[in-house]
């Protein structure tokens, strides 16, 4: 066995021990030392970067690294192999997407706006927010000689009495804590108590004197990043809110390469372990701790994730999710209790799952489309999800259809040379001057933060504005020259954001013609999904009144410059709303209302699914749509006439 040692830029060592010939990269997972690699580890990304130290690894060279860099030290750590002691730098950049990941800040004035009005949008569409979770104080006589009724069924029958309800049942951890309380505070005590199927369910009992509550726990699993929510269940209030990155991400970017990972020896229990250990119950322990809730108040959980996401947390063979036919294992299911995942919160506690559409359309969409209240609406509306993913909701109060496209990595930086999460360091937006070329850009971090590089409101920006400075062509070409592009041995163009002295990395920021071109893949994939779900109907763009725009990434999206590259059609922008996280607000929505948990599954159920694959013309749409803005410059008006303008 040799010694890895993993140092960081800032924080302590932590030490591994490898085999001969044992993958650095599976070496720094088995350690849960974070390196981001939306590749999972086949070498195409460049993104898992290390610096070897001290001694050397077996290592292949590879196209990310460059003569100068691996003459420095610096390797990918999933083309590397141990065959010695090793001490490896990990920079801040590939560890960041864990300790630093930019996710919505949910006590902003912003987002609670944004979360205020999704519930007014549900209120007016008839949800009620209203739940039969209530505290019960009861007083009971207690045991004498002539009285030997056992405690659970004088327990049973007193809340019976005050409740009115025909029958009540006690849970187990209820049943093993009783004799004490009941004894302790002179049968006199409070309960936690929740109709279900018609008898009384008691999840909770404590002194009457001591503080007690009925809370929920509403959360989003993201592919990339992790959202939750404490409200009380009986006032709808929200206690508690709290995000982070998903533990998963180490294991790759987007849902194909986790299901492959799902498939090796163990895979199923590392990945839920990610979710479940490293991300859902460190974000309850700190909600709780910041509040003072006891995590056995939590009796309901509602949870809102895509199809994949569902079934890695409940460690749930996911693979025929990507295989043809495209089946997953369920669409919905009331069977998981919070004990089952071992997920910290009242053993006992249901938990939702908001229903699943398709393989690649999940909970996330229904209850997203839920807090949308499109389903409510006359007016023909287009909602969209940009994560890790795009899908997309089009209908009104007479229809709803969905799809998925597979944008792939791009707009959380994969695939993009100098791509990246929206962690320190990347470039969140930018304007470029038409004259000079130079660029202007606003860089997440601190004061002072120097550009590593570009996330996915970035790169849109970025793109943009060398189309519309006439940098680029609509092939994503360069066609100007200038001291900030620059052309390789093979005549590929590249335009410089930050040069190498400017930047907070050890090369030049910048953004090649491959990138563009993945990324005009990736928007195209967007605008596709978009017209051939129209088409499928017999409408066109100027029959959408309305477009929701959702998910992390719609947050930083410059919307003009969304249409202006051809992902979002060309209306008027003050037909686009941003409705913020609105998976969390339909998960929300969920948890306190049984209202809105028949009517997700009601909406759930009368949705058309459209499979991009096999549909006809879709093909097309796409290739059509792999330009910027498009082929057919009628699509959008405004972009060409902008165009003109420029050229007066």
């Amino acid at each position: 066995m040799y010694k890895v040692t993993f140092k960081f830029e800032s924080g302590e060592d932590i030490i591994a021990f490898a085999a001969l010939g044992e993958n650095l990269l599976e070496v720094a997972r088995k350690t849960n030392v974070a390196i981001d690699a939306p590749c999972s580890g086949n070498g195409s990304c460049g993104k898992c970067r290390v610096k070897v130290v001290s001694g050397e690894l077996q290592s292949e060279k590879t196209r990310h690294i460059s003569d100068e860099e691996y003459a420095d030290g610096w390797r990918l750590s999933c083309v590397s192999t141990v065959k010695e002691d090793v001490e490896v730098m990990v920079p801040d950049i590939a560890s960041a997407y864990r300790s630093r990941m930019k996710v919505a800040d949910l006590s902003s004035p912003e987002e609670i706006k944004i979360f205020e009005q999704a519930k007014s949008d549900m209120l007016e569409a008839g949800i009620e927010f209203y739940n039969s979770f209530c505290v019960q104080t009861v007083n009971m006589d207690e045991p004498t000689l002539d009285d030997t009724m056992p405690d659970n069924e004088r327990l049973a029958r007193a809340v019976c009495e005050v409740g009115g309800y025909e029958s009540a049942h006690l849970t187990f951890d209820v049943l093993l804590k009783l004799p004490d309380v009941l004894r302790e505070n002179g049968f006199k005590v409070k309960c936690v108590v929740n109709e279900e199927a018609g008898r009384a369910v008691i999840y909770d009992v404590v002194g009457a004197d001591e503080p007690c509550g009925a809370y929920g726990l509403a959360i989003d699993i993201g592919t990339t990043t992790v959202s939750a929510l404490i409200a009380d269940m009986m006032t709808g209030e929200i206690v508690a809110k709290a995000s982070s990155g998903n533990g998963q991400i180490r294991f790759g970017a987007d849902v194909i390469n986790r299901i492959i990972e799902s498939q090796k020896p163990g895979g199923k229990k590392k990945l839920q372990k990610a979710v479940i250990d490293e991300t859902i119950n460190p974000l309850i322990q700190q909600m709780c701790a910041k509040t003072k809730i006891s995590r056995s108040q939590i009796c309901r959980m509602c949870v809102a994730a895509n199809t994949t996401m569902n079934h890695l947390l409940v460690g749930m063979n996911s693979d025929p999710i990507r295989m043809e036919p495209y089946i997953p294992a369920f669409f919905a299911t009331d069977s998981v209790e919070a004990r089952d995942l071992k997920i910290n919160i009242n053993p006992r506690a249901k938990i939702v799952i908001a229903p699943n559409i398709g393989s690649y359309v999940g909970g996330d969409i229904t209850a997203g489309t839920l807090a949308s209240a499109i389903w409510s609406k006359p007016e023909f509306s287009l909602f969209i999800d940009l994560g890790t993913n795009g899908e997309l909701v089009f209908g009104n109060s007479d229809f709803l259809m969905s799809c998925a496209c597979s944008a792939g990595p791009a707009f959380e930086g994969g695939d993009i040379s100098c791509g990246m999460r929206a962690t320190d360091g990347a470039i969140e937006a930018c304007t470029i001057d038409p004259v000079t070329m130079e660029p202007t850009f606003t860089v997440i971090g601190d004061e002072g933060q120097k550009p590593v590089g570009l996330c996915g409101s970035g790169i849109i920006d970025v793109i943009a504005e060398l189309f519309r400075c006439r940098i680029i062509n609509p092939k994503g070409i360069f066609v100007r020259e200038g001291k900030r592009i620059r052309h390789d041995a093979y005549g590929m163009g590249s335009y410089v954001l930050a040069f190498r002295e400017d930047a907070g990395s050890v090369k030049d920021v910048e953004i090649t013609e491959v990138d563009i071109d993945n990324f005009i893949r990736a928007k195209g994939a967007i605008f596709s999904a978009i017209n051939t779900m129209l088409n499928s109907v017999d409408f066109d763009i100027s029959m959408i009144d309305r477009v929701y725009v959702a998910g992390g990434i719609g947050s930083g999206i410059n919307m003009k410059n969304a249409v202006n590259i051809g992902m979002f059609p060309d209306i008027p922008l003050e037909m686009f709303t941003y409705i913020g996280n609105s998976s969390l607000s339909g998960a929300y929505a969920i948890l306190l209302s049984d209202e809105a948990q028949e009517k997700v599954h009601e909406v759930g159920a009368n949705m058309t699914y459209l499979e991009l694959s096999t549909t006809p013309g879709y093909m097309d749409e796409f290739v059509a749509s792999c330009f910027i803005p498009h082929t057919d410059a009628g699509l959008f008006p405004s972009v060409v006439q902008a165009d003109e303008e420029l050229c007066k």
